[in-house]
């Protein structure tokens, strides 16, 4: 019996996914559902990385919206029981363990396992807590967000308006470059490419370091993936809904990544989520909560 690959599993799922015409990380905005669900863990800690893709993938598939998941034992300690016939979800837990080489050095060493978990709405006898309805997105209308100006003004971003008709960051100048908010069709637009952009801005030598790690080829899919699934992270935390317009193109390319690397999406995924950390750590929260 061959040994379960948790890498390639979860790849294969992944591309399932993209292959069936949408990457599992827009699914949730780009359907019938609100998608403004980050999920979380039985002690209402915020999944990482692959996981949040995951948790999304599955969530969408199957219609649940509580942002709530418990392994069978936590569901049991929580009050609850899991429903007959119902069907986990696998996701992964990292962790390390240490062990000498053959120079009897210690080494420390990662590994990841799968292990699964169940819905909210697939268990009964929760407290009620734990079957809420997500929050709705922001209504933001067109105009600019006295809140939402003061979180991307405290990221450490330096952020140019002008005319010009394109959103981009600059490396070799290190700014930001954003159109007039009023040429938006919405000011949710405005922030959700602001979102994606200060993702990029994340990831410069001094900041988070991911440029140059790749050829020239692989580095263009890579950085694009995790601008991606990084702004769709912080969307979700700033109550927005991302917004996608990248062309089939992009897709095609990260297939073809995700087929010749298993860990091509996990990697993407990590520092998607340490990009949305960055961001959100630069924040001023004292600012933020002055504005709101």
């Amino acid at each position: 019996m061959a040994k379960f690959d948790v890498y390639q599993e979860i790849t294969n799922q992944i591309i399932d996914a993209m292959e069936g015409g949408t990457p599992p990380w827009r699914k949730p905005w780009t359907g019938d559902s609100s998608g403004f669900v980050f999920p979380k863990r039985a002690n209402g800690e915020g999944y990482k990385g692959i996981n949040v893709l995951m948790l999304w993938m599955m969530a969408e598939k199957r219609g649940y919206t509580s942002e709530n998941w418990f392994t069978y034992r936590q569901a049991k300690e929580a009050g609850g029981q899991v429903c007959k016939g119902e069907k986990s979800t696998t996701i992964i837990y990292y962790n390390t363990v240490k062990a000498e080489n053959e120079q009897g050095e210690e080494k420390t060493i990662p590994f990841a396992k799968a292990y699964r978990v169940f819905n909210a709405e697939q268990i009964e006898g929760l407290a009620d807590e734990f079957y809420q309805k997500p929050a709705e997105p922001r209504d933001l209308g067109t105009k600019a967000d006295p809140e939402l100006e003061a979180f991307f003004a405290s990221i450490g971003a330096k952020i140019v308006t002008s005319d010009k008709p394109q959103a981009y960051f600059s490396p070799s100048e290190d700014i930001i470059h954003m159109p007039p908010i009023e040429t938006f069709h919405s000011a949710n637009g405005y922030y959700s490419t602001l979102a994606h952009e200060s993702i990029h801005f994340s990831g410069v030598e001094k900041r988070l370091g991911r440029y140059g790690k790749y050829s020239n080829k692989q580095e263009y899919a890579a950085e694009e993936i995790v601008a991606e699934i990084g702004s769709t992270m912080l969307c979700a935390q700033l109550g927005l809904t991302p917004e996608f317009d990248q062309s089939a193109a992009y897709i095609e390319g990260w297939l073809k990544a995700l087929k010749d690397d298993k860990r091509f999406i996990f990697k993407a995924a990590s520092a998607a989520q340490k990009a949305t950390d960055y961001l959100l750590e630069a924040a001023n929260p004292a600012q933020i909560k002055e504005a709101a």
